[in-house]
């Protein structure tokens, strides 16, 4: 077995995992995984630049994963992939020197194809055995400033990414003067939902939506809604992993969380704070999908590119 250490820096959080990897097996045995939101994206989309606070948020959860790195012995091991916010940074130089000195490590700003692929090696290397799920998969990576989608069977035959997240829809369509909507007005709402809608159009160009069997989804705003449809007192990763949740419940949740004050959705006892703002957002990404393709249900997974990235370091 070979122990490696994986970093994903997206728009919303950063996440890192430090797993041993059996390849004969094909199992990651977890030691540390762990995510922090830190909204490296803020401002992006209406700037270019990412922030100096987002920076320092960003740098200030690196040094705490270089100690657990250090603790495990994974140092030798270990890839760190960055992807929709500091591809779009016109200052992502400053990104790249501050993670370098903090993990002796340059983050490889990935394309959207690559990202895809991560996404679906690390969502579907476990469900390969799963006759009960018919092929191909359509992964849905629903991440803060981009999507990836991804149709394959054991293999990726079709990949692309758009430019649509929760927090890049969220920020773009409900924010006015510096405020979240609380709520959204049904016009807001109608925007946003033709900005997706655009982007489907987008993706399917190259990726054959409709031909897919079975939909997977990943990420933080999937992960939320499942443990919504679930009521859990808390969040739970091994309640939510492989739960599938079905289309008609994903629109009332969505339904809800768009008409809820930021109050409410606060009191949600699975909601981590950072996505209290912008899941509305990323709840309707997924609803459009399922609504798109014809899917009935979601299976969703907590297992994602992190798993991918740890994969390929194995």
């Amino acid at each position: 077995m070979t122990r490696v250490a994986a970093i994903d820096c997206g728009t919303n959080s950063i996440r890192l995992l430090v797993a041993d990897a059996d390849p004969a097996t094909g199992e990651l045995t977890d030691l540390d995984r762990r995510m922090t939101i830190v909204r490296l994206g803020q401002g992006v989309d209406r700037t270019g630049r990412l922030a100096p606070e987002a920076l320092e948020r960003t740098f200030a959860a690196c040094r705490e994963y270089a100690e657990i790195i250090k603790k495990h012995g994974a140092s030798e091991h270990l890839r760190f992939v960055a992807t929709s916010a500091s591809r779009d940074a016109e200052n992502r130089e400053d990104f790249v020197r501050g993670v370098v000195d903090i993990l002796g490590v340059e983050p490889e700003v990935i394309t959207g194809d690559q990202e895809a692929e991560f996404s679906f090696t690390g969502a579907t290397r476990e469900l390969a055995g799963h006759d009960h799920l018919p092929k191909p998969f359509l992964v849905v990576d629903i991440g803060g400033g981009s999507t990836e989608f991804v149709v394959g069977d054991d293999h990726v035959r079709a990949a692309r990414s758009v430019d649509v997240g929760c927090v890049r829809m969220t920020e773009r369509h409900l924010v006015h003067e510096g405020k979240v909507a609380d709520p959204p007005t049904e016009q807001q709402i109608a925007a946003m939902r033709a900005d997706i809608e655009a982007a489907l159009d987008l993706a399917e160009q190259s990726v054959p939506l409709r031909e897919a069997r079975t939909l997977v989804g990943l990420a933080g705003s999937v992960t939320t809604v499942s443990a919504i449809a679930q009521d859990l007192p808390e969040y739970d990763s091994a309640a939510i992993h492989h739960s599938r949740v079905s289309r008609d419940r994903v629109r009332e949740i969505t339904e809800h969380l768009l008409r809820s004050t930021h109050a409410e959705r606060a009191k949600i006892p699975s909601m981590h704070p950072g996505r209290v703002d912008v899941i509305g957002a990323g709840a309707l990404v997924l609803l459009s999908i399922m609504e798109r393709t014809g899917a009935e249900e979601v299976v969703v997974s907590e297992h994602d590119i992190l798993d991918g990235i740890a994969w390929s370091v194995a």
